[in-house]
């Protein structure tokens, strides 16, 4: 016992033990070379003691900093903004919590930021990164290639066409959208992009254009307007669309924010939502069951997401030779009252 009061010292875990230093940190590491009596000795003293392990001289032993770093390159009014965000960062924090390592977020908002943190980032500070809404145009981009620091994305991207990736299929979640549009008799169907140097946005218009070529319809590159994923875009590109194509009668929005402000447009010019003009959304957060009317949406497992990225990222960590995964996660529509009439 520290007859001071102080912290307890390795050392002392070691003699309440009955072990040595050596074999004591050997526990407290992690290593499989002791036996299970001896590991639970001294996880026992480590209990009845209250002993905390120094993060700084156990680095030196594991090469490990216990840090994982989440880095997002949007405005502050997104990342807190945005349900999306919050879905995801549940996952990786509740995934990383199970793992005792611990979260930073970074948010990159300028050059400047970027060359800062990219300097940051490296093995002395973070064990490994995630990156979450990265654009392919380049901007704010981090210089991590050479740094050897394992790194997960969250989505593709071409600025990192060899990365690992946990990605959800918005091809295939923008398809089944369009489809139920068609299924429900819309002929004159229009999309709100997401930006087009994000992997997302490209693949959800994708999805898009492969549906309505499928279903026999006349692809109109005029009822194809983008959009930045917020509200306030969803509303502008609604109001676009209205000007040039009054007729239009279904909207495929790329989330579900910019189909609220679809939502909202349409209400204004006296637009009846199911009746005149069917809507979709993408992403199946908690608001949209609580617009007016309930929004059809394709939902996207968020936090399933966060915590696969999570995962993925400390299996790099882990591995003595790490290799590159890549996970594409199902997504489904959920019906609502945006596209069918609600039954009287």
């Amino acid at each position: 016992m520290n007859v001071l009061g102080g912290r307890p010292t390795l050392e002392e875990v070691a003699a309440h033990a009955g072990v040595g230093r050596g074999t004591a940190s050997r526990v407290i590491n992690g290593s499989p070379q002791v036996s299970e009596r001896t590991r639970e000795a001294v996880l026992r003293a480590v209990e009845e003691l209250g002993y905390v392990p120094n993060q700084a001289a156990r680095s030196l032993v594991t090469r490990r900093t216990g840090t994982v770093a989440l880095v997002i390159a949007e405005s502050d009014e997104r990342i807190f903004g945005e349900p999306f965000f919050a879905g995801v960062v549940r996952g990786i924090s509740s995934t990383l919590n199970d793992a005792q390592r611990q979260l930073v977020l970074s948010l990159v908002q300028s050059s400047d930021q970027a060359i800062r943190l990219g300097a940051y980032l490296n093995s002395q500070h973070v064990d490994g990164v995630l990156l979450l809404s990265v654009h392919d145009d380049g901007a704010y981009s981090l210089d991590l290639g050479s740094r050897g620091v394992p790194m997960v994305l969250g989505g593709r991207s071409a600025l990192w066409s060899d990365a690992s990736f946990v990605d959800v299929d918005n091809r295939d979640g923008a398809r089944q959208a369009v489809r139920h549009l068609v299924a429900t008799g819309r002929r004159t169907i229009a999309t709100i992009t997401g930006p087009q140097a994000m992997a997302s946005g490209r693949d959800r218009l994708d999805g898009y254009t492969a549906a309505i070529v499928e279903s026999g319809l006349a692809l109109d590159t005029s009822l194809v307007v983008e959009g930045d994923f917020s509200e306030v875009s969803g509303w502008a590109a609604m109001e676009d669309l209205l000007d040039r194509h009054p007729d239009v009668d279904g909207v495929f929005a790329a989330s579900d924010l910019m189909a609220m402000g679809a939502l909202r447009s349409l209400r204004a010019r006296g637009r009846r939502v199911p009746h005149d003009v069917g809507v979709v959304g993408f992403d199946g957060t908690p608001a949209s069951e609580t617009t007016d009317p309930p929004l059809t949406t394709v939902h996207q497992p968020l936090t399933r997401l966060g915590q696969e990225m999570a995962a993925m990222l400390l299996r790099q960590i882990d591995a003595d030779e790490p290799t590159k995964e890549h996970l594409v996660l199902p997504v489904d529509l959920l019906v609502r009252g945006s596209t069918v009439p609600a039954e009287r």
